[in-house]
């Protein structure tokens, strides 16, 4: 008989939940990861907002962009919340429903996730290989195709993999050693036959995980090899500069990805696992704005043309005096 509630455990993730001895952390560890998280969600909002706000930004690359940062803060809060929740009552409880539910989001866009790099890859890869070609391509009936499939295959994995949970059973006192609940320890903490379970869990991670990988590196060796062989320096270094870019978003969403995945066995308990988990949950989606921001010049442009209009739009108050 499944259970009716799961208990997660502090003893891996004991940066995140300090241990009942350790009291006065709690106060630190609330505001701090509070404050990645309003981070996060403004950041991410502000490059929705200026890309929708301004049309020099409304082309493919900005359009994933957005959708990116609209997955980014989705993705931080089916786990920080949570969280601070743990930290500020005390408690590590979570209902069973409430971990299904849980799982089944942090699926859903953590797939967005992957998916949308590897789009944000192959846009970058027709617009400096095939530049000739990329209005073409790249045109907003085929974009608008690109994520609603990326949709589509994300909320059917997630979909699955929730409903192969729901057939699993659990002994009493179950403990997650995570600060959320994570599909591939939910899984191995069961206490019926997980071989259909396992089976699905590798499919999946094979599909969304593998094959974007792989396209993810086939673009960027082919930018590499295009950038390599342009003679005008000043072109040079502004694909560079794009590429740079998405080059440390990809790279630090799939390390530390890689590392919670290849240490997600119950048994391990390592400081290592535990920052590769913060990174992959909480830090990467924080960074992703700023990254994009502070390396790109039309981000950085239509900021200031954001808060430009909007001071301008500042009611201007006369201190004029009656006459007597």
């Amino acid at each position: 008989m499944i259970q009716e509630e799961i208990q997660t455990s502090t003893q891996r993730i004991s940066t995140l939940r300090p241990h009942p001895e350790q009291p006065e952390l709690q106060p630190l560890l609330f505001g701090l990861f509070l404050s990645i998280y309003l981070i996060t969600v403004l950041g991410n909002l502000l490059i929705i907002l200026d890309v929708s706000s301004d049309s020099q930004l409304h082309t493919p690359m900005y359009f994933f962009l957005s959708n990116l940062s609209l997955v980014d803060i989705c993705f931080t809060s089916t786990t920080v919340p949570k969280m601070l929740v743990n930290i500020q009552t005390q408690s590590k409880a979570i209902t069973y429903a409430g971990c299904i539910t849980q799982m089944y989001f942090f699926l859903l866009f953590a797939g967005l996730d992957v998916c949308l790099l590897t789009v944000i890859a192959y846009d970058r890869f027709v617009a400096i290989c095939h530049p000739l070609h990329y209005t073409v391509i790249m045109n907003p009936q085929f974009c608008g195709l690109l994520v609603l499939m990326s949709w589509i295959m994300c909320i059917l994995n997630s979909l699955l993999e929730s409903l192969m949970m729901l057939q699993l059973s659990f002994c009493s006192d179950v403990e997650i050693p995570h600060f959320f609940c994570e599909l591939k320890q939910v899984v191995q903490l069961a206490c019926s036959d997980t071989f259909l379970n396992d089976m699905v869990m590798h499919i999946g991670d094979g599909l969304l995980g593998g094959g974007p990988l792989v396209g993810t590196l086939y673009s960027y060796s082919k930018i590499l090899f295009s950038i390599h062989g342009m003679s005008s320096i000043h072109v040079k270094y502004k694909a560079f500069s794009i590429f740079v870019s998405h080059l440390l978003v990809v790279s630090l969403f799939y390390c530390t990805s890689a590392g919670v995945y290849f240490s997600s066995a119950p048994t391990h308990r390592s400081l290592s696992s535990a920052t590769a988990s913060v990174m992959y949950t909480v830090v990467t989606s924080m960074l992703n704005p700023f990254i994009y921001s502070l390396r790109n010049q039309d981000i950085k442009g239509a900021l200031k043309r954001f808060f430009g209009m909007a001071a301008m739009k500042r009611p201007i108050i006369l201190g004029l005096k009656k006459c007597p």
